[in-house]
């Protein structure tokens, strides 16, 4: 029986393709329903290829006519990520050590940290940076205040979950001796967890120095406020100097963060 009807070898049995089956359907059916909701006009899709030849067509050859002042705003935009980093920082390590559960006084501080992480978090930097423009009016301090509200829930949120992950043998071997608990975050904590803040604040001051390349979209400062004048006046050969300008700045900060990590970690 067996040599007349051999068995035959299946990943999925026939009730999981049915599941996975369902799934790519649901899938599909919900793609479908968004891109019928948001309301495509088509022919402009079909188009867009022409008119990105048409606008890049526009943009060559750069013109470096403006060159000095946008290398001056470019350092301008490197100011604004590195003191929004530097401040974030620094607001970040008391909110991680409330977010963090094994050294938060209570459970009341513990939500408390982890609701400005999640609120940090939760709103987009365009958002901080329109917001704080209303009140601090168009600059670079709405920027850096935009950027900093944005990173605190990034560093907080890793810096808790590393001070969480802590060893708890130094602590308690501090503890035992009687000593204070400044002596025990000095001497038992912060070195356990000063390498994370550390590469940590690099990865953030790389997407920071990224970010601040927009802010002057909304009137934040940095060289999004040049682009924006570049565009808005059809100076393309300008806007494409702007641009290459700032994926020049992009990749310098991504070759300076992956250095500093190196030699830290």
């Amino acid at each position: 029986m067996s040599a007349l009807h051999p068995r035959t070898w299946a990943r999925f049995t026939m009730r999981q393709r049915l599941q996975r089956y369902g799934v790519l359907l649901a899938c599909a059916l919900a793609v479908a329903w968004a891109l019928d909701s948001i309301d495509v006009i088509w022919p402009w899709v079909w188009d867009s290829p022409a008119q990105m030849a048409d606008l890049f067509g526009r943009m060559v050859p750069p013109d470096a006519t403006n060159l000095p002042n946008i290398l001056w705003v470019l350092l301008e935009t490197v100011n604004i990520a590195t003191l929004a980093t530097a401040l974030a920082v620094v607001l970040a390590v008391p909110v991680a050590w409330l977010a963090a559960q094994n050294v938060t006084p209570n459970r009341a501080t513990l939500w408390l940290g982890r609701l400005i992480l999640v609120s940090s978090r939760s709103v987009n930097t365009i958002i901080w940076a329109l917001l704080f423009v209303a009140i601090f009016g168009p600059g670079i301090v709405a920027g850096i205040v935009a950027i900093t509200f944005r990173s605190v829930g990034f560093v907080g949120k890793l810096l808790g979950e590393a001070i969480e992950e802590i060893d708890r043998r130094p602590v308690e071997a501090l503890e035992a001796t009687g000593a204070s608990k400044a002596a025990i975050v000095a001497y038992a904590i912060a070195p356990q967890v000063m390498p994370t803040l550390a590469a940590v604040a690099i990865l953030r001051w790389d997407i920071n120095l990224r970010e601040s390349t927009v802010l002057g979209l909304v009137g934040a400062g940095g060289i999004g406020i040049v682009l924006q004048g570049a565009i808005d006046t059809f100076r393309w050969q300008e806007a494409a100097t702007v641009l290459l300008c700032i994926l020049a700045l992009v990749i310098a900060g991504e070759i300076v963060s992956a250095l500093l990590r190196r030699r830290i970690l």
